[in-house]
């Protein structure tokens, strides 16, 4: 299978977030059905200081080679994915994820992590959020290589 080129990451604008929580909520609609935010969304909005900051999944593909069943793929648009059909809830990725972006809830086995869907772009009252195309050779990483194996 042709890697795919590029990838939209979301990327986030400190300086126009007001700390409402409207992405967390639209995230959370999306993976959980519910409008909850916070442990059930993807991405979140943490307060340091005076400023807002966000904690998601940049698709860099750190944890595609830790899953033992291969549950976690790169797929044709260069989103990290995680299917829940193979996934059986080690939690191998959660404990893997160098920033923390792999999440997990009370409701349900499998983890869960940002899709790039763009939810939260558009529940974002002031547009503090964006989803940018970047290309994925300048973002991916692989475990493997940094061991001197050659990923195949």
């Amino acid at each position: 299978m042709d890697q795919p080129k590029s990838v939209k990451v979301l990327t986030f604008y400190p300086e126009k977030c007001t700390g409402c929580k409207d992405c967390e909520k639209a995230c959370s609609n999306v993976h959980f059905k519910t409008k909850d935010g916070g442990e059930q969304s993807a991405l979140r909005i943490i307060k340091k200081g005076k400023r807002y900051d966000m904690h998601v999944c940049d698709q860099r593909g750190l944890c595609l080679d830790i899953c033992p069943v291969g549950a976690l793929t790169r797929r044709k648009n260069g989103v990290v994915w995680l299917d829940t059909k193979i996934c059986i809830g080690c939690q191998a990725c959660v404990g893997f994820c160098p920033i923390g972006a792999m999440r997990t809830s009370k409701v349900r086995i499998e983890p869960f992590k940002c899709i790039s869907c763009g939810a939260c772009v558009r529940a974002c009252p002031e547009q503090a959020l964006e989803l940018v195309e970047k290309k994925v050779a300048s973002i991916s990483q692989v475990v493997y290589h940094k061991q001197g194996v050659s990923p195949s």
